[in-house]
Protein backbone atom coordinates (compact mmCIF):
# COMPACT_ATOMS: atom_id res chain seq x y z
CA UNK A 1 0.00 0.00 0.00
CA UNK A 2 1.15 3.67 -0.77
CA UNK A 3 1.84 5.57 2.04
CA UNK A 4 -1.12 8.50 1.95
CA UNK A 5 -0.86 11.63 3.48
CA UNK A 6 -4.83 12.49 5.06
CA UNK A 7 -5.81 16.00 5.61
CA UNK A 8 -5.82 15.47 9.24
CA UNK A 9 -2.26 14.55 8.96
CA UNK A 10 -1.56 17.57 6.73
CA UNK A 11 -2.97 20.06 8.54
CA UNK A 12 -0.36 18.74 11.23
CA UNK A 13 2.66 18.55 9.51
CA UNK A 14 5.87 20.81 10.83
CA UNK A 15 7.37 23.61 8.66
CA UNK A 16 10.47 21.37 8.22
CA UNK A 17 8.30 18.43 6.86
CA UNK A 18 6.37 21.32 4.81
CA UNK A 19 10.13 22.06 2.88
CA UNK A 20 10.95 18.77 2.78
CA UNK A 21 8.18 17.99 1.07
CA UNK A 22 8.10 20.89 -1.18
CA UNK A 23 11.69 20.46 -2.14
CA UNK A 24 10.77 16.65 -2.90
CA UNK A 25 8.02 16.58 -4.84
CA UNK A 26 6.92 20.73 -5.88
CA UNK A 27 10.19 22.59 -6.26
CA UNK A 28 13.78 22.97 -3.96
CA UNK A 29 14.08 27.10 -5.61
CA UNK A 30 10.16 27.59 -4.34
CA UNK A 31 11.83 27.06 -0.73
CA UNK A 32 14.25 29.00 -1.27
CA UNK A 33 12.49 32.08 -2.54
CA UNK A 34 9.80 32.02 -0.33
CA UNK A 35 11.93 31.90 3.06
CA UNK A 36 14.04 34.34 1.58
CA UNK A 37 11.25 36.56 2.60
CA UNK A 38 10.40 35.17 5.51
CA UNK A 39 7.05 34.24 4.42
CA UNK A 40 7.91 30.29 4.25
CA UNK A 41 9.14 30.36 7.53
CA UNK A 42 5.92 30.24 9.04
CA UNK A 43 2.75 28.44 8.67
CA UNK A 44 -1.00 29.83 8.47
CA UNK A 45 -3.65 28.44 10.94
CA UNK A 46 -6.16 30.74 9.48
CA UNK A 47 -6.60 34.38 8.32
CA UNK A 48 -9.50 36.32 8.30
CA UNK A 49 -10.26 39.93 6.60
CA UNK A 50 -7.15 41.86 6.19
CA UNK A 51 -5.21 39.37 8.97
CA UNK A 52 -3.55 36.26 8.72
CA UNK A 53 -2.80 34.38 11.58
CA UNK A 54 -0.31 32.00 12.24
CA UNK A 55 0.51 28.84 14.11
CA UNK A 56 2.89 30.75 16.61
CA UNK A 57 -0.08 32.97 17.72
CA UNK A 58 0.93 35.65 15.89
CA UNK A 59 -0.78 37.55 13.44
CA UNK A 60 0.41 39.20 9.84
CA UNK A 61 -0.99 42.18 8.18
CA UNK A 62 -1.76 41.65 4.49
CA UNK A 63 -1.02 44.22 2.30
CA UNK A 64 -0.69 41.93 -0.54
CA UNK A 65 -4.03 41.66 -1.28
CA UNK A 66 -3.67 38.28 -2.91
CA UNK A 67 -2.36 39.91 -5.70
CA UNK A 68 -5.86 40.92 -7.09
CA UNK A 69 -7.91 37.90 -5.62
CA UNK A 70 -8.30 39.21 -1.98
CA UNK A 71 -11.23 42.53 -2.82
CA UNK A 72 -13.25 40.72 -0.72
CA UNK A 73 -10.42 39.85 2.27
CA UNK A 74 -9.67 36.30 3.52
CA UNK A 75 -13.08 34.13 4.07
CA UNK A 76 -15.73 36.80 3.37
CA UNK A 77 -18.62 35.84 5.69
CA UNK A 78 -21.24 36.26 2.56
CA UNK A 79 -18.89 34.08 0.15
CA UNK A 80 -18.11 31.05 2.96
CA UNK A 81 -21.83 30.65 3.73
CA UNK A 82 -22.79 30.40 0.27
CA UNK A 83 -20.17 27.78 -0.42
CA UNK A 84 -21.52 26.13 2.59
CA UNK A 85 -24.88 26.24 1.37
CA UNK A 86 -24.33 24.69 -2.12
CA UNK A 87 -22.16 21.79 -0.21
CA UNK A 88 -24.84 20.65 2.22
CA UNK A 89 -27.47 20.83 -0.53
CA UNK A 90 -25.22 19.09 -2.50
CA UNK A 91 -25.55 20.68 -5.71
CA UNK A 92 -24.74 20.01 -8.90
CA UNK A 93 -21.29 20.98 -10.16
CA UNK A 94 -19.84 19.74 -13.39
CA UNK A 95 -22.15 18.07 -15.69
CA UNK A 96 -22.91 20.01 -19.19
CA UNK A 97 -26.10 18.18 -20.29
CA UNK A 98 -28.16 20.19 -17.60
CA UNK A 99 -28.83 23.86 -17.93
CA UNK A 100 -26.92 26.01 -14.72
CA UNK A 101 -29.21 27.91 -13.12
CA UNK A 102 -25.88 29.69 -11.60
CA UNK A 103 -24.39 30.20 -14.63
CA UNK A 104 -27.33 31.59 -16.42
CA UNK A 105 -27.96 33.66 -12.80
CA UNK A 106 -24.18 34.80 -13.42
CA UNK A 107 -24.16 36.05 -17.55
CA UNK A 108 -27.11 38.00 -16.69
CA UNK A 109 -25.89 39.60 -13.40
CA UNK A 110 -22.06 40.57 -15.14
CA UNK A 111 -24.51 41.85 -18.18
CA UNK A 112 -26.47 44.11 -16.13
CA UNK A 113 -23.48 45.82 -14.64
CA UNK A 114 -21.28 46.16 -17.78
CA UNK A 115 -21.95 49.25 -20.24
CA UNK A 116 -23.36 48.98 -23.75
CA UNK A 117 -23.94 45.34 -25.52
CA UNK A 118 -21.47 43.66 -23.55
CA UNK A 119 -24.08 40.59 -22.85
CA UNK A 120 -22.59 37.15 -23.58
CA UNK A 121 -19.53 36.03 -21.10
CA UNK A 122 -17.64 32.75 -20.59
CA UNK A 123 -16.66 31.55 -17.03
CA UNK A 124 -12.92 29.40 -17.44
CA UNK A 125 -10.72 29.16 -14.54
CA UNK A 126 -8.04 32.07 -14.83
CA UNK A 127 -6.86 34.82 -16.17
CA UNK A 128 -4.37 33.66 -18.81
CA UNK A 129 -7.61 30.81 -19.84
CA UNK A 130 -9.93 34.45 -20.39
CA UNK A 131 -7.42 35.74 -22.30
CA UNK A 132 -6.32 32.80 -24.45
CA UNK A 133 -10.84 32.52 -25.02
CA UNK A 134 -11.06 36.18 -25.94
CA UNK A 135 -8.36 35.72 -28.04
CA UNK A 136 -9.35 32.57 -30.06
CA UNK A 137 -12.77 34.96 -30.47
CA UNK A 138 -11.09 37.41 -32.12
CA UNK A 139 -10.00 35.45 -34.46
CA UNK A 140 -12.80 33.35 -35.23
CA UNK A 141 -15.17 36.57 -35.59
CA UNK A 142 -12.19 37.43 -38.52
CA UNK A 143 -12.50 33.84 -40.03
CA UNK A 144 -9.04 33.01 -39.81
CA UNK A 145 -8.48 35.85 -42.44
CA UNK A 146 -6.26 38.16 -40.51
CA UNK A 147 -3.00 37.24 -38.28
CA UNK A 148 -1.74 39.97 -36.94
CA UNK A 149 -2.36 40.36 -32.80
CA UNK A 150 -0.81 43.31 -31.31
CA UNK A 151 0.31 43.86 -27.62
CA UNK A 152 2.38 46.36 -25.44
CA UNK A 153 5.86 46.04 -24.31
CA UNK A 154 4.54 46.45 -21.02
CA UNK A 155 1.64 44.03 -20.31
CA UNK A 156 0.43 40.87 -18.54
CA UNK A 157 -1.92 38.98 -20.03
CA UNK A 158 -0.45 35.15 -18.20
CA UNK A 159 1.53 32.42 -18.34
CA UNK A 160 0.30 29.67 -20.96
CA UNK A 161 1.88 29.63 -24.08
CA UNK A 162 -0.18 32.08 -25.95
CA UNK A 163 -1.05 35.11 -23.67
CA UNK A 164 2.55 34.40 -22.22
CA UNK A 165 3.90 35.00 -26.05
CA UNK A 166 1.45 38.88 -25.11
CA UNK A 167 2.96 39.45 -22.15
CA UNK A 168 5.52 42.21 -22.15
CA UNK A 169 7.22 42.35 -18.63
CA UNK A 170 10.72 41.38 -17.35
CA UNK A 171 10.09 38.44 -15.78
CA UNK A 172 10.71 36.50 -18.90
CA UNK A 173 13.54 35.95 -19.33
CA UNK A 174 13.48 32.70 -21.03
CA UNK A 175 11.31 33.04 -24.43
CA UNK A 176 8.84 30.13 -25.08
CA UNK A 177 6.93 29.59 -28.55
CA UNK A 178 4.04 31.58 -28.70
CA UNK A 179 1.04 32.87 -30.79
CA UNK A 180 3.15 34.20 -34.56
CA UNK A 181 2.63 37.36 -35.75
CA UNK A 182 2.66 39.40 -32.46
CA UNK A 183 3.91 42.67 -33.12
CA UNK A 184 4.73 44.94 -29.80
CA UNK A 185 4.07 48.48 -29.41
CA UNK A 186 4.39 51.24 -27.02
CA UNK A 187 2.40 51.45 -24.10
CA UNK A 188 0.98 54.46 -24.03
CA UNK A 189 1.52 55.77 -27.06
CA UNK A 190 -1.40 55.89 -29.47
CA UNK A 191 1.01 56.56 -33.03
CA UNK A 192 3.21 53.64 -31.96
CA UNK A 193 -0.01 51.25 -32.21
CA UNK A 194 -1.10 53.43 -35.18
CA UNK A 195 2.37 52.40 -36.79
CA UNK A 196 1.93 48.63 -35.92
CA UNK A 197 -1.73 49.05 -38.13
CA UNK A 198 -0.15 50.67 -40.78
CA UNK A 199 2.49 48.22 -40.96
CA UNK A 200 0.64 45.03 -41.45
CA UNK A 201 -1.36 46.77 -44.58
CA UNK A 202 -1.85 44.27 -47.42
CA UNK A 203 -1.79 44.92 -51.01
CA UNK A 204 -5.08 45.53 -51.06
CA UNK A 205 -5.29 48.60 -48.38
CA UNK A 206 -6.57 45.88 -45.79
CA UNK A 207 -5.70 45.53 -42.47
CA UNK A 208 -4.36 42.78 -40.78
CA UNK A 209 -4.92 43.07 -37.28
CA UNK A 210 -7.47 40.54 -35.86
CA UNK A 211 -7.36 41.89 -32.12
CA UNK A 212 -5.30 44.77 -29.98
CA UNK A 213 -4.42 43.16 -26.52
CA UNK A 214 -4.89 46.76 -23.74
CA UNK A 215 -4.89 46.71 -20.28
CA UNK A 216 -6.34 50.29 -19.47
CA UNK A 217 -4.42 50.57 -16.47
CA UNK A 218 -1.12 48.11 -16.12
CA UNK A 219 -1.66 46.87 -12.64
CA UNK A 220 2.47 45.47 -12.92
CA UNK A 221 3.65 49.23 -13.93
CA UNK A 222 1.20 51.26 -12.55
CA UNK A 223 0.48 53.26 -15.20
CA UNK A 224 -2.59 54.42 -17.07
CA UNK A 225 -4.05 55.36 -20.70
CA UNK A 226 -5.49 58.92 -21.01
CA UNK A 227 -9.46 59.21 -21.69
CA UNK A 228 -8.25 60.59 -24.97
CA UNK A 229 -6.05 58.16 -25.56
CA UNK A 230 -8.59 54.91 -25.37
CA UNK A 231 -11.11 56.78 -27.59
CA UNK A 232 -8.81 57.29 -29.81
CA UNK A 233 -8.06 53.62 -29.37
CA UNK A 234 -11.25 52.70 -29.84
CA UNK A 235 -12.03 54.71 -32.88
CA UNK A 236 -8.87 53.25 -34.88
CA UNK A 237 -10.05 49.59 -34.00
CA UNK A 238 -13.74 50.52 -35.00
CA UNK A 239 -12.60 51.76 -38.06
CA UNK A 240 -10.36 49.03 -38.85
CA UNK A 241 -12.54 46.48 -37.61
CA UNK A 242 -9.65 45.35 -35.04
CA UNK A 243 -11.07 43.60 -31.65
CA UNK A 244 -10.06 45.19 -28.89
CA UNK A 245 -9.44 43.51 -25.65
CA UNK A 246 -9.08 45.08 -22.41
CA UNK A 247 -7.95 43.07 -19.89
CA UNK A 248 -8.76 43.81 -16.05
CA UNK A 249 -8.20 40.51 -14.88
CA UNK A 250 -6.61 42.32 -11.73
CA UNK A 251 -8.27 45.96 -11.83
CA UNK A 252 -11.93 44.76 -11.84
CA UNK A 253 -14.52 44.21 -9.81
CA UNK A 254 -13.84 47.67 -7.98
CA UNK A 255 -9.57 47.94 -7.10
CA UNK A 256 -9.03 50.81 -8.67
CA UNK A 257 -12.07 53.14 -7.60
CA UNK A 258 -14.75 52.25 -10.40
CA UNK A 259 -16.61 48.64 -11.25
CA UNK A 260 -13.84 48.41 -13.91
CA UNK A 261 -11.10 51.09 -14.78
CA UNK A 262 -12.31 51.60 -18.15
CA UNK A 263 -15.83 52.34 -16.98
CA UNK A 264 -15.02 55.85 -15.61
CA UNK A 265 -14.60 57.11 -19.28
CA UNK A 266 -18.26 57.53 -20.62
CA UNK A 267 -19.03 55.68 -23.86
CA UNK A 268 -16.23 53.78 -23.90
CA UNK A 269 -16.31 50.08 -24.99
CA UNK A 270 -14.01 47.53 -25.60
CA UNK A 271 -15.14 44.71 -27.77
CA UNK A 272 -13.95 42.12 -25.13
CA UNK A 273 -13.92 42.15 -21.38
CA UNK A 274 -11.56 39.93 -19.32
CA UNK A 275 -11.77 39.67 -15.85
CA UNK A 276 -11.30 36.98 -13.07
CA UNK A 277 -8.95 37.30 -9.56
CA UNK A 278 -11.54 38.86 -7.32
CA UNK A 279 -14.51 37.70 -9.74
CA UNK A 280 -14.22 34.62 -7.41
CA UNK A 281 -14.55 36.14 -3.82
CA UNK A 282 -10.97 35.19 -2.39
CA UNK A 283 -12.46 31.09 -2.41
CA UNK A 284 -13.35 30.48 -5.95
CA UNK A 285 -11.06 29.78 -9.09
CA UNK A 286 -12.82 31.09 -11.61
CA UNK A 287 -12.82 34.05 -14.42
CA UNK A 288 -14.68 35.55 -17.21
CA UNK A 289 -15.06 37.27 -20.86
CA UNK A 290 -17.44 39.18 -21.87
CA UNK A 291 -17.97 39.75 -25.30
CA UNK A 292 -20.47 42.17 -27.19
CA UNK A 293 -23.22 40.58 -28.77
CA UNK A 294 -22.42 41.27 -32.40
CA UNK A 295 -18.85 40.01 -32.14
CA UNK A 296 -20.31 36.72 -30.50
CA UNK A 297 -22.91 36.33 -32.30
CA UNK A 298 -20.84 36.38 -35.66
CA UNK A 299 -17.93 34.31 -34.30
CA UNK A 300 -19.98 31.77 -32.47
CA UNK A 301 -23.54 31.15 -32.56
CA UNK A 302 -24.37 28.76 -34.66
CA UNK A 303 -25.07 24.77 -34.13
CA UNK A 304 -21.77 23.79 -35.86
CA UNK A 305 -19.33 26.02 -33.69
CA UNK A 306 -21.08 25.51 -30.25
CA UNK A 307 -18.86 23.55 -28.75
CA UNK A 308 -15.94 25.47 -31.08
CA UNK A 309 -14.24 26.59 -27.14
CA UNK A 310 -15.37 24.62 -24.40
CA UNK A 311 -13.19 23.79 -21.03
CA UNK A 312 -14.03 20.93 -18.22
CA UNK A 313 -14.35 23.52 -15.98
CA UNK A 314 -16.37 26.32 -17.67
CA UNK A 315 -19.41 27.13 -15.41
CA UNK A 316 -18.41 24.89 -12.64
CA UNK A 317 -21.29 25.09 -10.05
CA UNK A 318 -19.75 25.86 -7.03
CA UNK A 319 -17.46 28.56 -8.57
CA UNK A 320 -20.89 30.04 -10.57
CA UNK A 321 -22.17 30.00 -7.34
CA UNK A 322 -19.37 31.66 -5.31
CA UNK A 323 -19.22 34.20 -7.79
CA UNK A 324 -22.68 35.50 -7.37
CA UNK A 325 -22.46 36.22 -4.25
CA UNK A 326 -18.68 37.89 -4.75
CA UNK A 327 -20.40 40.00 -7.36
CA UNK A 328 -23.40 40.80 -4.92
CA UNK A 329 -21.09 41.90 -2.43
CA UNK A 330 -18.93 43.82 -4.94
CA UNK A 331 -22.51 45.77 -6.00
CA UNK A 332 -24.30 45.99 -2.76
CA UNK A 333 -21.56 47.36 -0.42
CA UNK A 334 -20.13 49.46 -2.97
CA UNK A 335 -16.32 48.50 -3.82
CA UNK A 336 -15.31 51.02 -5.36
CA UNK A 337 -16.60 53.33 -2.89
CA UNK A 338 -14.35 51.58 -0.77
CA UNK A 339 -11.67 51.48 -2.75
CA UNK A 340 -11.67 55.60 -3.47
CA UNK A 341 -11.71 55.57 0.41
CA UNK A 342 -8.54 53.69 0.40
CA UNK A 343 -6.67 55.89 -1.78
CA UNK A 344 -7.76 58.79 0.10
CA UNK A 345 -5.59 57.02 3.34
CA UNK A 346 -3.06 55.52 0.80
CA UNK A 347 -2.65 58.25 -2.00
CA UNK A 348 -1.99 61.14 0.95
CA UNK A 349 -0.26 58.71 3.28
CA UNK A 350 2.35 57.40 0.58
CA UNK A 351 3.23 60.87 -0.89
CA UNK A 352 3.61 62.01 2.32
CA UNK A 353 6.04 59.69 3.12
CA UNK A 354 7.95 60.35 -0.39
CA UNK A 355 8.49 64.15 0.89
CA UNK A 356 10.08 62.95 4.08
CA UNK A 357 12.49 60.75 2.57
CA UNK A 358 13.49 61.86 -0.91
CA UNK A 359 16.70 60.56 -1.10
CA UNK A 360 14.59 56.67 -0.49
CA UNK A 361 11.70 57.19 -2.43
CA UNK A 362 12.05 58.08 -6.15
CA UNK A 363 8.09 58.29 -6.43
CA UNK A 364 4.61 56.83 -6.01
CA UNK A 365 2.01 55.87 -8.12
CA UNK A 366 -1.32 54.72 -8.18
CA UNK A 367 -5.40 54.48 -7.65
CA UNK A 368 -7.83 53.02 -5.40
CA UNK A 369 -6.49 49.85 -3.57
CA UNK A 370 -3.75 49.95 -5.72
CA UNK A 371 -0.17 51.65 -5.41
CA UNK A 372 3.18 51.10 -5.98
CA UNK A 373 6.41 52.48 -4.36
CA UNK A 374 9.44 53.07 -6.34
CA UNK A 375 12.33 53.24 -4.39
CA UNK A 376 15.56 55.23 -5.21
CA UNK A 377 17.86 52.70 -7.50
CA UNK A 378 20.51 55.24 -7.81
CA UNK A 379 24.22 54.23 -8.71
CA UNK A 380 25.29 54.34 -5.71
CA UNK A 381 23.76 51.76 -4.34
CA UNK A 382 23.04 49.62 -7.47
CA UNK A 383 27.13 49.55 -6.91
CA UNK A 384 26.48 48.26 -3.86
CA UNK A 385 24.08 45.99 -4.59
CA UNK A 386 26.76 44.65 -7.13
CA UNK A 387 29.48 44.16 -4.63
CA UNK A 388 27.14 42.04 -2.51
CA UNK A 389 25.78 39.85 -4.83
CA UNK A 390 29.00 40.18 -7.21
CA UNK A 391 27.44 37.57 -9.66
CA UNK A 392 24.77 39.98 -10.89
CA UNK A 393 27.22 43.44 -10.95
CA UNK A 394 25.91 43.61 -14.65
CA UNK A 395 21.91 43.09 -13.86
CA UNK A 396 20.62 46.42 -12.70
CA UNK A 397 17.19 44.83 -13.00
CA UNK A 398 18.36 42.41 -10.09
CA UNK A 399 19.88 45.44 -7.96
CA UNK A 400 16.84 46.93 -8.28
CA UNK A 401 15.00 43.92 -7.34
CA UNK A 402 17.23 43.10 -4.61
CA UNK A 403 16.40 46.90 -2.63
CA UNK A 404 12.68 46.18 -3.10
CA UNK A 405 13.08 42.68 -1.62
CA UNK A 406 14.94 44.46 1.29
CA UNK A 407 12.00 46.57 2.46
CA UNK A 408 9.41 43.80 2.08
CA UNK A 409 11.91 41.14 4.65
CA UNK A 410 12.14 44.26 7.20
CA UNK A 411 8.53 44.86 6.75
CA UNK A 412 7.75 41.19 7.29
CA UNK A 413 10.29 40.59 9.75
CA UNK A 414 10.11 43.32 12.11
CA UNK A 415 6.29 44.75 11.52
CA UNK A 416 4.71 41.63 10.99
CA UNK A 417 3.46 43.14 7.60
CA UNK A 418 3.38 41.21 3.80
CA UNK A 419 4.03 43.22 0.78
CA UNK A 420 5.42 42.41 -2.48
CA UNK A 421 6.84 43.59 -5.30
CA UNK A 422 5.95 44.12 -9.23
CA UNK A 423 8.45 41.74 -11.30
CA UNK A 424 8.48 44.60 -14.07
CA UNK A 425 11.38 46.70 -14.84
CA UNK A 426 11.62 49.05 -11.95
CA UNK A 427 10.36 46.30 -9.54
CA UNK A 428 8.36 48.51 -7.73
CA UNK A 429 7.27 47.75 -3.54
CA UNK A 430 3.50 47.23 -4.35
CA UNK A 431 0.90 48.05 -1.84
CA UNK A 432 -2.77 46.86 -2.74
CA UNK A 433 -5.28 45.77 0.15
CA UNK A 434 -8.10 44.23 0.71
CA UNK A 435 -10.98 46.35 0.35
CA UNK A 436 -11.98 44.88 3.94
CA UNK A 437 -8.75 46.85 5.24
CA UNK A 438 -9.69 49.37 8.45
CA UNK A 439 -8.50 52.88 8.37
CA UNK A 440 -6.25 51.58 11.22
CA UNK A 441 -4.82 48.72 9.09
CA UNK A 442 -4.01 51.17 6.81
CA UNK A 443 -2.24 53.64 9.03
CA UNK A 444 -0.34 50.61 10.52
CA UNK A 445 1.00 49.73 7.23
CA UNK A 446 2.43 53.84 6.73
CA UNK A 447 3.67 53.77 10.24
CA UNK A 448 5.77 50.60 9.42
CA UNK A 449 6.78 51.63 5.76
CA UNK A 450 7.87 55.06 7.55
CA UNK A 451 9.76 53.36 10.04
CA UNK A 452 11.82 50.67 7.53
CA UNK A 453 12.58 53.20 5.46
CA UNK A 454 14.18 55.48 8.08
CA UNK A 455 16.43 52.70 8.57
CA UNK A 456 17.73 53.57 5.08
CA UNK A 457 17.98 51.49 1.95
CA UNK A 458 22.07 50.81 1.60
CA UNK A 459 21.62 49.58 5.89
CA UNK A 460 18.75 47.35 4.66
CA UNK A 461 19.97 46.25 1.46
CA UNK A 462 23.55 44.84 3.20
CA UNK A 463 21.35 43.53 6.31
CA UNK A 464 18.58 41.67 4.02
CA UNK A 465 21.95 40.17 1.82
CA UNK A 466 24.19 39.10 5.18
CA UNK A 467 21.52 37.27 6.51
CA UNK A 468 20.31 35.82 3.50
CA UNK A 469 23.79 35.09 2.28
CA UNK A 470 24.08 31.28 0.12
CA UNK A 471 20.18 31.82 -0.94
CA UNK A 472 19.53 30.53 -4.62
CA UNK A 473 18.56 33.91 -6.54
Amino acid sequence: MPRLIGIEEAEQLSTKEVHELYRAYVSKSQVSLMTTFGFGRDLVEHAEGAWVYMRDGSRVLDMSGGVGVLNHGHNHPRIMAARARFAAERRLEVHKAFFSPYLAALSHNVAELLPGDLRISYFPNSGAEANEGAIKMAYKYHGGKRHTILRADISFHGKTLGAGSLTGSAENHFRFPGLPHAAVYHYGDVASIRERIEATRRPDGGCDVYALMLEPYSASSLRCWTAEQLYEIRRMCTDEDIVLIFDEVYTGWGKTGSLFYFMRHDGLLPDILTYSKSLGGGKASISGYTARERLFRRAYDRLADVILHSTTYYGFGEETATAIEAVNVVVEDDFPGRARRIEEILGSGLERIRKQHPDVVDRVAGVGSLYGVFLNRGPKLLDLAGKLMPGFTNDPRFGTKLITLSVIAHLYREHRIMTYYSPNAENPLMVAPTLMAEPADLERFLTALDATLEVGLARLLTAFVREKAGAAW
